[in-house]
């Protein structure tokens, strides 16, 4: 075995640049493959159950998918407004564990400004709680304050005591630029979600920014300064809402969307983000069949290799064949040779992963909130580099057979 393992040194080392080759075009598929899978699991793993800790969206009546993506993710527009008085009786009702509004509409250089209310922040739910990093306090709710998230604080360059003015619009667009300013009360912790993107702020100050106007009664209202502002004339964008139970999520999903007209109830969020990526799982298909493709080119590429030496190699092999060394020796030493190359291809496949995943991380987290962890183990870590050394060994099959089956004395004879 120690004569078998030297000559698949030896060749690969007198055939390094086409070896060298080989394992690039093996490494990339590896690479790919174990990414494919990875970004795909781990974001439909996190837009399906690990965006919120709430159960459901209340929103204008129309889209489910919209309410969630804009309420949720800060990715869509909003469907439209609801009036105060559906928040209120939501809060006030016995089945609801927990009522939160939302009013969006406005962003400071692309950043989603989410006005709400302190007791976002209070409520305790496991591995979804806000905390600050900087700062001693959340903003107060008659106060034009703002607490960052750490994605949006980070890349937005705010701080602690920072001032900033907000935009109209989800687009950042300088002329529409709103005369009141935010001062920074606070920097959140980072939760690996969609709220790092964002910057929450009150009701109160989002209601009194120059050229809002609310509609809440059915007529315009204009905040005034130094009044209150009457709850009929509030309005919000959304709801999100914890059920005590999913028994009362069904009961609301039949009151108001099957029976109701004035509002869309999005429950569960995991379902309506699970259908939508469902939809989409073309996408993951074509992505993993490139990849399987690219292995497949790659064992190509091994057994093309191999092959075209053999003429090289054919008098190597009819001397070691008249030293003592067998057919199956022989037939051996190049199946060896091609899964060492396939190997090699599979160690830097997880240097390709890492490169790929780790862009791919910064991508899908500035345009969405989602963190993909680029060293979380996944089984294609296991099933991929297994799979594509069996294929490189199987690519070894074809030149192997040709070295076994080479006739010893015609090979002898030196080339004139």
């Amino acid at each position: 075995m120690k004569m078998v393992l030297l000559i698949v040194q030896r060749s690969l080392r007198q055939h390094f640049l086409s070896t060298c080759v080989t394992a690039v075009a093996v490494s990339l598929a590896c690479g790919l493959l174990m990414a494919v899978f990875a970004i795909q699991t781990q974001s439909y793993e996190a837009m399906t159950a690990g965006a919120t800790r709430f159960d459901a969206v209340l929103g204008a009546r129309g889209s489910q998918l919209q309410l969630v993506l804009n309420a949720v993710f800060h990715l869509d527009v909003s469907p439209g407004n609801i009036p105060y008085s559906l928040y209120t009786s939501m809060k006030k009702d016995a089945r609801v564990v927990q009522a939160i509004p939302y009013a969006v509409g406005d962003n400071y250089r692309g950043f989603r400004i989410v006005a709400t209310t302190p007791e976002l922040f209070s409520y305790k739910a496991a591995g979804r709680n806000f905390e600050l990093e900087q700062g001693g306090r959340f903003f107060d709710p008659l106060k034009r304050e703002a607490v960052i998230g750490s994605f949006a604080a980070d890349k937005a360059g705010l701080k602690v005591g920072s001032v900033f003015n907000a935009y109209h619009g989800i687009v950042f667009d300088e002329r529409m630029k709103h005369d009141e300013q935010f001062e920074v009360v606070g920097i959140l912790k980072p939760t690996n979600t969609p709220a790092d993107r964002a910057i929450w702020t009150s009701l109160d100050a989002f209601y009194r920014l120059s050229g809002h106007q609310l509609r809440g009664s059915g007529t315009v209202y204009t905040a005034k300064e130094g009044e209150a502002i009457p709850d009929e004339y509030k309005e919000v964008s959304a709801v999100m809402i914890k059920f005590k139970s999913p028994a009362m999520g069904l009961y609301f999903d039949q009151l108001i969307n099957r029976q109701g007209k004035a509002a869309t109830l999005a429950w569960p969020i995991e379902k309506v983000m699970a259908d939508f990526l469902n939809k989409m799982g073309w996408f993951h298909k074509i992505l993993t069949i490139l990849a399987y493709v690219i292995a497949v080119v790659a064992a190509g590429a091994i057994l093309a290799g191999i092959y075209n030496s053999m003429n090289e190699r054919r008098r190597e092999f009819a001397i070691l064949r008249a030293l003592g060394a067998k057919r199956m020796q022989i037939f051996t030493v190049i199946i060896l040779e091609s899964s060492m190359i396939a190997a090699i291809g599979v160690v830097w496949g997880f240097m390709v992963y890492v490169i790929v995943l780790s862009l791919a991380s910064v991508i899908i987290r500035s345009g969405t909130g989602v963190v993909i962890e680029v060293f979380r183990f996944h089984p294609i870590f296991i099933a991929a580099p297994i799979g594509i050394v069996l294929l490189g060994s199987l690519a070894g099959i074809i030149p192997a057979s040709k070295a076994y089956q080479s006739p010893v004395a015609e090979n002898l004879v030196p080339p004139s």
